[in-house]
């Protein structure tokens, strides 16, 4: 029996990879916010990487991998028929659904994945749902259209111009908390943009979440890669997160250890 089989690929950009994997287990016990980690190769890296949907009928979840290290390559380097060694979940929090009001749902890059099923959550649970997604340029807009059936308006920022509207993701975000009322936000993304959201939701009072999957690395809290600071005090994002209260982050210290990390 084949464990962890590659059902599809699909290539979103030169360095983003879609996966579609046999999990059936996972598959039926996921939730908004969970993750999985994989590992390729027996001597292979453990890399986190948030479920960004899953099919119960079929057994399989979603992942998109961004090729930036010798491990993220050999991930998207594999074709349909190839099995991953290891997927280990659901891990995490899952994250908090309620029916707040008006949710801004805004994602940068591949920080889209991740937060796709948090809009479909946040939807079903009665919010109106304002997604903003963000890009360097077009082609690194990705799942757009699954964000548009569950949003009741999507705003696209490029920072080229070369699709929607150019400009930063805050621009868009700003637009919205300008024009309606926002009871909560949601970012995921670089740290560099989550800083930048978090910092102006704060300005409007708006409650914003911020996921903080990128640093993580073994997903059980032992080896402590993934401390961050928040609101003081030390916490484990891979068993006490990844989401965390983005006003409380310290966004500079975690910037310093990506940095450290890469």
């Amino acid at each position: 029996m084949f464990m962890n089989k590659i059902v599809s690929k699909e290539q979103f950009s030169a360095n983003v990879t879609k996966l579609v994997v046999e999990a059936p287990l996972i598959a039926k016990a996921r939730r908004a916010g969970h993750f999985v980690i994989v590992r390729c190769g027996e001597k292979g890296e453990r890399i986190p990487l948030t479920i960004a949907d899953s099919d119960v009928q079929q057994g399989t979840i979603t992942l998109v991998i961004q090729a930036v290290g010798d491990s993220t390559k050999k991930i998207c380097a594999l074709e349909p028929g190839d099995c991953l060694t290891d997927v280990v979940g659901p891990l995490g929090q899952a994250t908090h659904i309620q029916n707040y009001g008006t949710v801004l749902c805004c994602g940068g890059g591949v920080g889209v994945a991740p937060l796709l099923p948090i809009i479909r959550a946040m939807k079903a649970a009665g919010n109106r749902v304002v997604s903003v997604l963000a890009g360097r340029s077009k082609d690194l807009i990705i799942l757009e259209k699954e964000v548009r059936e569950s949003s009741d308006d999507v705003i696209i920022m490029t920072d080229d111009g070369s699709y929607g509207k150019q400009g930063l993701v805050t621009a868009g975000v700003e637009e919205v908390i300008k024009r309606e009322k926002v009871d909560y936000c949601v970012t995921i993304g670089p740290a560099i943009m989550m800083k930048f959201v978090a910092k102006l939701t704060k300005e409007y009072n708006v409650p914003t979440e911020a996921s903080l999957n990128a640093i993580m690395v073994d997903g059980t809290g032992m080896c402590g890669a993934c401390r961050v600071t928040v609101g003081g005090k030390t916490r484990f994002v891979c068993v006490e997160g990844p989401e965390f209260d983005a006003h409380q982050i310290d966004f500079d210290e975690l910037m310093m250890r990506l940095k450290g990390a890469q």
